[in-house]
């Protein structure tokens, strides 16, 4: 169960690219916490210096600030790495509508830049961020992998690319590539800020301040929301998956399914408030719903994920209510 007893042999290092970004921030720290050395690589465009602040003084933390885009960048920060964790990427499905060629050069050059300068280096494993987007319209639920549809926008293109990209690298190079299919992960460190913010912490950031947050939509669209935690232990346990279990992507989530304006009332009552949310039109290139079957992560990555959707909006929520000074809410 979890993470925390993975073992690797002692020395291990690990290289986190997009380690100032929430999900790449919170990989550093595990990995720290478990006494192996980490490199982070990012060029703070959608991380943030605060992210990465608390590890500066750890003797097992390297930071190289650089683009993914550069391939000589990604070679000078793949020498003496066992494993890749790759979550650089610009993500938000709306922003990749109005900029597809800048998706194009970061989520697919940029990605592709990392696995060669991991091929010509060596590196043991290579997890990669994918998306559950790439299920596109495919109407039925749960998601399940090699059961996917028409794609929905240029991020959902760039998610998919990298997967094919993967399979390539690990039947053409020998090099092991996992791609992990994150679905609507939450949790401590996720920007509550801008246009483009993930709906649990902008709710959070508006309920807090008394402000009524918008629904895209009717609040009837569903999500598989998964806990950080979990996204932890997908990467990790990829890191330890056999050969075998190379070369292709994985659902990562929880398994289960809430309904938006749900999740809404949840973070009323959390928040003791009682605010009526607006409702806007529904974005383009959205899903309507999204439920995750992770039986294939359980059975070839030994995904075993120990944290629900209850047990993690209170943490997220606990997170958010104390850390308001330096989130800038």
């Amino acid at each position: 169960m979890g993470y925390e007893n993975i073992k690797f042999p002692e020395g291990t290092k690990f290289l986190v690219t997009g380690s100032a970004g929430f999900i790449g921030s919170n990989l550093v720290e595990a990995i720290l916490k478990l006494g192996y050395q980490v490199k982070g690589l990012d060029n703070f465009s959608t991380g943030t210096k605060e992210n990465v602040e608390e590890f500066i003084d750890n003797p097992n933390y390297e930071f190289i600030e650089g683009d993914i885009r550069d391939l000589e960048t990604c070679m000078k920060a793949c020498e003496g790495i066992d494993y890749v964790l790759n979550q650089a990427a610009w993500g938000s499905v709306p922003r990749s509508i109005e900029m597809p060629l800048f998706y194009e050069e970061v989520n697919i050059k940029g990605t592709l830049n990392m696995m060669e300068a991991a091929r010509q280096n060596g590196i043991k494993k290579f997890v990669y961020a994918s998306s559950s987007s790439v299920y596109g319209d495919e109407p039925n639920l749960p998601k399940q992998e090699g059961r996917e549809g028409n794609l929905l926008s240029p991020y959902a293109l760039t998610k998919m690319v990298n997967e094919e990209y993967g399979k390539l690298y690990t039947k053409l190079y020998g090099l092991d590539t996992y791609g992990l299919r994150y679905f609507n992960v939450f949790g401590r460190r996720q920007d509550p800020n801008g246009a483009y913010a993930a709906v649990i912490p902008k709710f959070i950031k508006q309920l807090l301040n008394d402000e009524p947050p918008t629904i895209n939509g009717d609040g009837k669209q569903s999500r598989d929301f998964t806990y950080i935690e979990n996204v932890i232990e997908a990467n990790l346990k990829a890191c330890k998956a056999s050969h075998k279990a190379a070369g292709q992507a994985y659902n990562i989530a929880y398994g289960g399914r809430e309904y938006l304006i749900d999740i809404y009332d949840v973070l009323c009552k959390a928040l003791g408030k009682d605010i009526k949310p607006n409702f806007g039109p529904e974005r383009k290139g959205d899903i309507k719903h999204s439920n995750a079957d992770i039986s294939n992560a359980k059975e070839l990555l030994s995904y075993d994920p120990e944290w629900s959707f209850d047990r993690g909006i209170v943490a997220a929520i606990n997170w958010y209510k104390e850390s308001l000074s330096t989130i800038k809410i």
